[in-house]
């Protein structure tokens, strides 16, 4: 979640940025977001913002400055990460994590709260993007517990940063081939028609989606009870080494004893990392106290 890769042609149209302002606005960006822009990423982050500016009618990025510190909603800050985010997710990314899901890690779970004598299933999905991957976790514990499920306190908590991306999830339709990336059944079974060549979420598996904008740079998290599995997928790439520790020992912290945490398959939490233990590539889990 953050800039794309791909960058823009430097031209003439683009507004200026002195390298005073440039610093600013990136320290602004990677203290509230986390994001650590590079120099390379200045033009694109320029192209990104002047059309914003001219709509605004603001002139200079000293103008745009004055305008995020007057904004005392924060509303303007959420229209910064909309612009700088691009959300690029997909059904069925990186699919083996949905096979262990379904597979191993949901049953081991599921058993271990029947022997507890517990039925509060509890699953977050930190950077949620526009809501395929909280959607597709859902439609496999449906698989799984069957009729079982509404006798569970289940469901799954999704969050993101921006707000252009939650409003896509909270709608759950997608273009029809985007939904053909998910396994036939799945489609047959959760899907219906929704308009020329988009595909809608069922309603029974919409509504077991909480989706709230939350910012992985809060210090403390606000949850009262721990997670059996945390999915920050593809997030954590565009943080610093010392960001990424951080996040990850508030993971830690709201990570039920054997539960686990899904990152992104071009992510790593380093060797240092002693908090979990490793499982397999982008896979690990919290050993027991």
């Amino acid at each position: 979640m953050t800039l794309t890769d791909n960058r823009l042609q430097q031209n003439n149209s683009l507004m200026s940025i002195s390298d005073k302002e440039f610093t600013r606005l990136r320290d602004l960006i990677y203290k509230r977001f986390g994001i650590n822009l590079t120099e390379q990423k200045r033009s694109l982050l320029v192209g990104r913002l002047q059309k914003l500016m001219r709509q605004l009618n603001l002139p200079t990025f000293s103008a745009y400055f004055d305008y995020l510190d007057n904004d005392k909603t924060e509303a303007a800050l959420s229209e910064l990460i909309d612009l700088i985010s691009t959300n690029h997710t997909y059904f069925n990314r990186e699919k083996d994590h949905f096979d262990y899901f379904s597979e191993t890690a949901l049953p081991a779970v599921i058993e271990k709260l029947k022997q507890q004598n517990r039925k509060d299933l509890r699953i977050w999905c930190a950077g949620c993007s526009s809501g395929e991957e909280p959607y597709t976790l859902l439609m496999l514990m449906r698989e799984y517990l069957g009729a079982d499920y509404s006798s569970w306190d289940a469901g799954i908590l999704a969050t993101d940063i921006s707000d252009r991306a939650l409003t896509i999830a909270r709608r759950g339709t997608y273009a029809t081939d985007r939904v053909m990336q998910l396994p036939e059944p799945l489609r047959r079974k959760y899907f219906k028609p929704a308009g020329q060549d988009e595909m809608a979420v069922v309603d029974t598996i919409k509504k077991e989606a909480t989706f709230r904008r939350f910012n992985l740079m809060n210090t403390t998290f606000p949850f009262k009870k721990p997670f059996q599995m945390i999915f920050c997928r593809n997030v954590m790439i565009y943080f610093d080494q010392p960001t990424r520790d951080a996040l990850v020992g508030r993971y830690h912290q709201h990570t039920e004893d054997k539960g686990y945490l899904f990152i992104g398959h071009s992510e790593t939490l380093g060797r240092a990392q002693t908090r979990y233990s490793y499982l397999k590539p982008a896979l690990y889990q919290k050993g027991e106290h």
